[in-house]
């Protein structure tokens, strides 16, 4: 009979041949499907986040930034206008614009 000390050693081993690659994958996939939602929100709502970004580092700076604050009401508005029209095969081909 094998010595305990061994038996570990043996099983040690086989563990991390067989499982070596296993968490890198993990971590991997997690980021992907992290990357592709962090595409999806600025796709949707980009001209909004970089708008209200513009009028943040106006602020910070000292000056007005009236315009950057209506330009990104304005994208949001269009945001919430898109998100709630109705999406079937009869406009599929159709512009966000209304086209």
């Amino acid at each position: 009979m094998k010595p305990l000390h061994q038996l570990q050693r043996n099983r040690r081993s086989y563990k991390s041949h067989d499982e070596s690659g296993q968490g890198m994958t993990e971590y991997l996939i997690i980021t992907a499907l992290i990357a592709v939602a962090a595409i999806g929100v600025f796709a949707y709502f980009g001209q909004t986040i970089r708008d209200q970004i513009s009028g943040l580092a106006e602020q910070v700076s000292g000056q007005s930034s009236t315009t950057q604050v209506s330009s990104a009401q304005t994208a949001a508005g269009k945001a919430v206008t898109s998100a709630t029209a109705q999406k079937n095969l009869s406009n599929y081909n159709a512009h966000q614009d209304g086209q």
